[in-house]
């Protein structure tokens, strides 16, 4: 998929988008998939796609949109990076990466590929098989207090 510069995703594009995961095409689903596709690709909190629906004068609320995130996520389009407790991001699927999480910016920046090297994995049980791996190195701003908890 190519961005439009005016970063909007085409309806059509976003009919595709569900269709191809199987999903029905309500308005509220395509207008977070607009959301989502219309921009280069970043990590969202469910309050991004809600506050930017808002804005567009389309308010619903937030307890939809974490179950169309929830459902984008059954369905392969995005993928959901734990953050702390049952906090959560989601980003778009893309090849297996690492990030930083930003503490006190709330925030994940993604790790380039020529920065992160892990040793060699143990082999998972008989009858598993590895799904993914997920780094998440946690960081904060070099004058900002270390206080352990």
């Amino acid at each position: 998929m190519t961005l439009n510069p005016n970063g909007r995703t085409p309806a059509e594009e976003a009919r595709r988008i569900l269709a191809a995961a199987r999903m029905r095409a309500t308005r509220h689903r395509l207008a977070i998939i607009d959301i989502l596709y219309g921009q280069p690709p970043r990590h969202v909190s469910a309050g991004g796609p809600y506050d930017e629906m808002r804005r567009r004068g389309a308010p619903g609320p937030l307890s939809r949109i974490r179950g169309s995130l929830k459902n984008f996520r059954a369905s392969r389009l995005l993928r959901r990076v734990p953050v702390y407790g049952n906090t959560s991001c989601y980003e778009l699927l893309g090849g297996d990466h690492h990030r930083f999480y930003v503490e006190k910016e709330d925030r994940l920046l993604d790790i380039p590929p020529d920065m992160s090297r892990l040793p060699a994995l143990s082999t998972p049980p008989e009858g598993y098989r590895l799904s993914s791996v997920d780094v998440l190195c946690r960081i904060r701003r070099e004058d900002t207090p270390f206080h352990s908890s």
